[in-house]
This record gives structure tokens, C-alpha cells and sequence, in this order.
């Protein structure tokens, strides 16, 4: 059989000519790759490997899209969509709107049959695609055999779907299996009434009464979606706010408009444990209160899918987490096995996972490479307003951090005043010394499409000044980024004048 041979001369990191990184070969054509796992990080590693030459399997249990597509990302914010064109109505009276007949209810049976046609469809489709690159797509589960071949090939073992088994000759492997709803020991979902975020699209009707219990991105998303929809939430966090984890100003104004809406916040307790009872569920808290509902959401977080992939046997080392350890180049502590999503415990994004497994197969097959830089991440929550954050955050700089911040309400901005928006800013962070902006915030509803010029002025080190002279439309919400560019230079200069002073003799 013929082998590329793996020559130590290739495209460094930042995509020198000289000095390869170890490990990494010219670009390979024809070497045999298996990818286990179909999710963004394994369906993105699929398409960069196949289009480098390299002759591609990748395997998948539950779907070509992975949980990303069938039971996440997909779903969550489709069920979003519905809920924020609700949210999108409710100030319609302070435009002039008045209705006149039944106002508008949700369909539940509807929203959820959309909500598994729309993921199956996009799963098709990623399949599809993948199969028109050249990609061989298999049913089945996959892991790696501890067996290897006479030149060094390793083997993965896919027991597949129609119940054969197949050895796959592999040069390069990667580890795209992703993460699973963590579990109380007290409170195991049933799928009926004790739930997690996975079981949420086969309720047949709307719950009485739904009990989030975790305030964060996953329990947030879902409690104000449930709570756009007319059904009553109780949202229990063990910390102190909603959101402990975001930009602390954003949190406020989600919380705040969470209570106004009517949203029961049982904040700084813990769910020890939730029963199912005749018709519902009674979730008991760590100071003994209990709390009745219909239904119980656990968003309690996830662990790696890590178990019975012979992990262990190829070299591969694990954290403590579970997660698996990887390089900024996807590599792990094997060799040519390298790892890509919410696997390796960086940060828990779709994005992020199709940019590890895309650097994985770049850095493997010799192709020019740029290891993985989370500062440059554009995130966002899906609440309603919308939360959307990139680069250096607002508690680094009041950790320390040498910088300047300046916040701009959009009550100001005459387009959201025109659409009657009354919750939101914009907010952005420069570099105290040369006005680089390095970080920013967006609450609005669509932040996530708003935080697109701000993540380029950070991954491009746009000063305040350059970005303060672009000409924005007007009235826009866009403006106001402009507008905290004018203030934060007017800021960043005062505080330059402020030291000079103070330097002085």
C-alpha cells in the first residue's frame, strides 16, 4: 500500500516557509484520515482534509452534524427565533400598533415539529456536501484500535450501524465526539419531566410551569425562550446573578428584563435534587425549599465524550475535566492524533470547534497553519436582548488591566428610540497607551450581527481614532459603535493628559 512519507520540512505556525513545527509534513495528497465524530469540528476537519488531497472517512453515531445540529445549537436557537418574534411585538403599541382581534399565541406542537425539520434538514445537507467532496460518511461508532501497523499506520475500529465491523487504516486521526448534559446524582432525566437540554423537542405541549435550574449561557437561553412563549419560569442560579460568567453590566439588563417579564429568579441556591410526582416535578433546593412545577430543566453543564474511544492505549492524555489535552494546533499527546471541540474543554462554541478541527487537518497534512487565538472570539447569548462580547473583557481591566471602557446606551441611538428598543448598549475597551481598541460588548437585539466590526478592529488592532472617522448609516444601531469609538478616544486622551500630569515634577 502506499504511503506518504512525512518529511520534517512544512509551513510554520504563522506561515513561514522555514521550520516546521514537529509533527507537521509538505502537503500529503492521498494520506488516509478518520475522523470520529460529525460534528462542527469533525465535519469542518472533513472538508479542509479532503480538499488538501487526503482521502477522508469520518464516522458519526447520532447524525452528520453532531449534537450542534440535532440536539443543541440548531434547535435552541431555532426555538429562540420563535420566542423573539414574540419579544419583537410586545413593545408594538409604543409604535403605534394597536391590535384589535386575539393577540398572538404560540403554537408549541408547530415550533418543535419545525424545530427537528429544520435540524434534520441541515443534517442532511452537511452529509450531502460532505459525500460530494469525496468524503466517506459511516453510521456507526469508531475508536482507536491499540493495534498499528508495520510502517506505523494506526487503526480505527468503526462498529457501524448495520452491524458490521470495519479496521480503518489511518495516518491522521481526530477526536471530534463532543460533550454530553452533565447529570445530578438526585435529579436523572426521564425525558418527560425531568429534562435536559436535549429532550426539550419532544414535549407535546407547552410546560404549566418550568423549572430552570443553572443560570448560565445554556439555562438563561432557555428560561427566557419558555418565558417568551407564556409559560411561567422559576430560574435557579447558585450564584449571586444571571449569567455569572458574562460581562458583568450585560447580566444586569438580562436579569432586569428577565423580572420585568415575569420571570421568577431564585438566585444563590443550589438544586440538590428533583422527584417526579404524579403530574409534575418537585425540585428541592439546598436550604430544604421546594419548588413545584410541571417540568425541570437541568443546564447543569457537560463532560467530554471520552469513554471507549482507546484513548488511553494510543497516548492520549486526558485533564482532569475529562477533557482532552490538545495544543494550539489541535495536536494531542499522541502522535498525528489531534482533537477538536467541546472534547478538549476550550471554549464551548461551534466556531471554535470548526476552527480546531480546521487547523488540526491544515497542521497535519502540511498546509499553511495559524495555531488557535481565543482572544480574538466573537461569543454570543441568545436572550433576548441579545448579549455578544469579543476580546478583553470588562473584568480583566477592573482586575488590573491598563485600558479604558466607555459604555454608550442605545436609549440614545434614534433608530432604536424609532423601534422602541429601551434596554442595551454598546460597549468598548482600548488600550490605555495607543487607543487600540482590544475588547467589546453589544446588548441589543441581533448583537450577534453588530459584534462583527468590533471583532475586526480587535483582530486587526483598529485604533479608536480609525474606527471614530468610519462613516456608519444614519440612524443605524451600528452608530453607536461609532459613537463609543468618538468617546472612547475623547476618554483614552484624557487619561493620557491625566498621567502626563501626573508625571510632572
Amino acid at each position: 500500500m502506499d504511503t506518504a512519507k512525512v518529511t520534517p520540512t512544512g509551513p510554520t505556525a504563522s506561515g513561514a516557509p522555514k521550520a516546521a513545527l514537529p509533527g507537521a509534513s509538505r502537503v500529503r495528497e492521498g494520506s488516509r484520515v478518520v475522523i470520529i465524530g460529525g460534528g462542527p469540528g469533525g465535519y469542518e476537519a472533513a472538508l479542509t482534509a479532503v480538499q488538501l488531497g487526503a482521502r477522508v472517512t469520518l464516522v458519526e453515531d447520532k447524525g452528520v452534524g453532531g449534537s450542534a445540529v440535532l440536539t443543541d445549537v440548531v434547535p435552541s436557537k431555532t426555538l429562540i427565533a420563535s420566542a423573539e418574534w414574540l419579544h419583537s411585538v410586545e413593545s408594538a403599541d409604543q409604535l403605534g400598533i394597536v391590535a384589535t382581534g386575539e393577540p398572538f399565541r404560540a403554537s408549541f406542537s408547530a415550533i418543535n415539529a419545525r424545530i427537528r425539520d429544520l435540524a434534520a434538514h441541515q443534517s442532511a445537507d452537511i452529509k450531502n456536501r460532505l459525500i460530494t467532496e469525496g468524503v466517506d460518511v459511516l453510521a456507526g461508532r469508531a475508536a482507536i484500535s491499540s493495534a498499528l501497523g508495520a510502517d506505523g499506520t494506526r487503526f480505527v475500529r468503526a462498529e457501524l450501524a448495520d452491524g458490521t465491523v470495519r479496521d480503518l487504516e489511518a495516518e491522521i486521526i481526530l477526536i471530534a465526539t463532543g460533550a454530553t448534559p452533565r447529570e445530578l446524582p438526585d435529579a436523572k432525566p426521564d425525558g418527560e419531566r425531568i429534562l435536559n437540554w436535549t429532550q426539550m423537542y419532544g414535549l407535546g405541549e407547552l410546560p404549566r410551569h418550568l423549572v430552570v435550574v443553572g443560570s448560565g449561557v445554556t439555562g438563561a437561553e432557555f428560561a427566557g425562550a419558555y418565558n417568551a412563549l407564556g409559560v411561567p419560569v422559576s430560574l435557579v442560579s447558585s450564584r449571586d446573578r444571571v449569567l455569572p460568567n458574562e460581562d458583568a453590566d450585560g447580566a444586569a439588563v438580562i436579569e432586569s428584563v428577565f423580572a420585568r417579564r415575569g420571570m421568577t429568579i431564585v438566585s444563590r441556591r443550589r438544586a440538590m435534587a428533583a422527584r417526579r410526582v404524579e403530574d409534575g416535578v418537585i425540585v428541592t433546593l439546598d436550604d430544604g425549599s421546594e419548588i413545584e412545577a410541571s417540568h425541570c430543566l437541568m443546564a447543569v453543564g457537560s463532560t467530554p465524550n471520552t469513554s471507549h474511544l482507546g484513548l488511553q492505549e494510543a497516548g492520549v492524555s486526558l485533564k482532569e475535566s475529562g477533557h482532552i489535552m490538545v495544543d494550539k494546533v489541535s495536536r494531542t499527546t499522541a502522535f498525528r492524533v489531534y482533537a477538536a471541540g467541546d472534547v478538549t474543554g476550550s471554549l464551548p462554541l461551534a466556531s471554535v470547534a470548526a476552527m480546531q478541527g480546521r487547523i488540526a487537518m491544515n497542521h497535519a497534512l502540511g498546509d499553511y497553519v495559524e495555531p488557535l487565538d481565543l482572544a480574538g472570539v466573537a461569543s454570543n447569548i441568545f436572550t433576548a436582548p441579545e448579549i455578544a462580547s469579543v476580546g478583553v473583557s470588562q473584568q480583566e481591566v477592573d482586575e488590573g488591566l491598563d485600558a479604558v471602557v466607555t459604555v454608550v446606551p442605545l436609549t440614545r441611538n434614534p433608530r432604536a428610540k424609532m423601534q422602541g428598543m429601551t434596554e442595551g448598549f454598546v460597549k468598548l475597551i482600548a488600550d490605555s497607551a495607543n487607543r487600540v481598541i482590544i475588547g467589546g460588548v453589544v446588548v441589543a437585539p441581533g448583537a450577534s450581527e453588530f459584534i462583527l466590526p468590533i471583532a475586526l478592529a480587535v483582530s486587526s488592532r483598529m485604533t479608536a481614532d480609525e474606527m471614530a472617522s468610519v462613516f456608519t448609516v444614519y440612524p443605524s444601531l451600528s452608530g453607536s459603535i461609532t459613537e463609543a469609538a468618538r468617546q472612547l478616544r475623547t476618554s483614552v486622551h484624557s487619561e493620557q493628559i491625566r498621567r502626563a500630569l501626573e508625571r510632572r515634577p
